[in-house]
């Protein structure tokens, strides 16, 4: 390629930058890929990311249900003029969840509303029909899967005992149908570990040739060890996302309320929140644990790197994770980890960390309480931790494996590249 730069346009339906981890990939992927001299502009509804200021935001409006307290009263006349948007709101009533699909054709509006070139076209998991029309058309593209959503929802199904629930469930997932149809059609699939691979070839039926794993990167400037911070002695951080049975959350309760006995001081900071009245919240109540327990929610990046400093150790009891950036996050910043098997999560922690069986919370337990008592191997691990996401996982490497992934795609659509 030489010294020839990309337009490069990333796309996302959904980028909080402080809850799950599309808006994290957003924002760091962009960044390395804008300090690699490539131009990058980022299409993404709300909630909207966190940008570098050298990258353009590209704001797409849906009707962001999620944030209404109403959804009924959420239409407004002008809409009833819009399938898409009426689209939308219909499948909210019904319990679907049409969010990637009517993404999908805002983005289509804009694009040719907007006469908008760019030398690739890369999606970051809402995998809708918008791609394949802009395939059709011409432009190259390529989509990140972080992991194939039906092991979501197998797992809530799993978890769930209602069998009303459990058609709900299935309803709210139905566009995995969409999804797995765009995915085998999309020429070029990246991915973030082998795990992640192994599965969306299984799950997804995509050609095992298509995929390429592209590890994500953790920013070892921004989570790094504050010394000047003392580290507690008995607190435990972890994070979660609303009450997903996905992260494991159940299993690290039971975990700490085993241990409260042997450890009276010992309290878990979590990063996130659980639903109001939720299982997790009864769980909570059931194990007497309300005063054990603190939520962190909506605070910055600086703030969960301190939180991270104090904490004694850090646990990601997840059942599975495509990547399992809070190990990594962890890691870096010197916290030593206990973490599942669960997915991907032994790609990420390897020998520098404990790892127990996921769903298993007396092994958590155990592992826990192993690391409470022994403040030398905290230290060592602590230490190995951030070695390990040094040397392994960076958002320079991972921007420059996309770079090639980018330039081999631009070439084998014949396309020339945008001036």
């Amino acid at each position: 390629m030489g010294n020839k730069k990309l337009k490069i346009c990333l796309l996302s339906y959904r980028s909080n930058p402080r809850s799950g981890g599309q808006g994290v990939y957003l924002k760091f992927l962009s960044k390395a890929l804008a300090d690699l001299g490539h131009k990058v502009d980022v299409i993404s509804s709300e909630p909207f990311p966190e940008l570098d200021n050298r990258i353009r935001l590209i704001k797409i409006f849906g009707l962001n249900l999620f944030e209404k307290e109403n959804h009924v009263t959420a239409l407004k006349f002008k809409h009833l003029f819009s399938f898409t948007d009426f689209f939308e709101w219909l499948s909210m009533l019904t319990g679907g969840f049409a969010e990637p699909y009517t993404f999908g054709r805002r983005v289509l509006k804009y694009l040719k509303r907007n006469d908008s070139d760019y030398d690739i076209i890369h999606d970051n998991q809402s995998l809708c029909h918008a791609l394949l029309n802009l395939k059709k058309n011409g432009w190259p593209v390529i989509a990140t899967i972080h992991h194939p959503i039906s092991l979501d929802l197998k797992i809530a199904i799993e978890h769930e005992k209602r069998w009303q629930y459990k058609l709900l469930i299935n309803r709210w997932h139905y566009f995995l149908k969409m999804q797995k149809n765009v995915a085998k059609q999309i020429d070029q699939v990246v991915t973030v570990s082998e795990s992640s691979k192994n599965d969306i070839a299984k799950d997804f039926g995509v050609a095992r040739e298509k995929i390429t794993v592209v590890h994500n990167g953790v920013d070892t400037e921004i989570f790094k060890p504050l010394p000047k911070i003392e580290r507690t002695s008995e607190t435990i951080m972890t994070t979660t996302s609303s009450d997903s049975p996905l992260k494991g959350l159940s299993y690290l309760l039971k975990a700490v309320a085993g241990l409260t006995e042997k450890f009276p001081n010992l309290h878990l900071n979590i990063l996130g929140k659980v639903n109001e009245g939720g299982a997790a919240a009864r769980l909570i109540e059931e194990l007497n644990l309300g005063t054990k327990v603190s939520f962190f929610s909506d605070i910055s990046t600086s703030e969960i790197v301190e939180l991270y400093a104090k904490a004694t150790c850090a646990v990601v009891p997840s059942l599975y994770e495509g990547f399992g950036l809070p190990a990594g996050e962890a890691m870096a910043c010197g916290v030593p980890v206990v973490s599942t098997n669960g997915g991907a999560l032994p790609e990420v922690v390897g020998d520098a960390g404990l790892i127990v069986k996921a769903g298993d919370h007396e092994a958590l337990k155990e592992s826990i309480a192993y690391l409470l008592k022994n403040r030398d191997l905290r230290e060592a691990y602590g230490k190995k931790g951030r070695e390990r996401i040094i040397q392994k996982f960076s958002w320079y490497r991972c921007a420059k494996q996309m770079e090639s992934i980018y330039v081999e795609s631009l070439r084998a659509s014949g396309k020339s590249y945008v001036s």
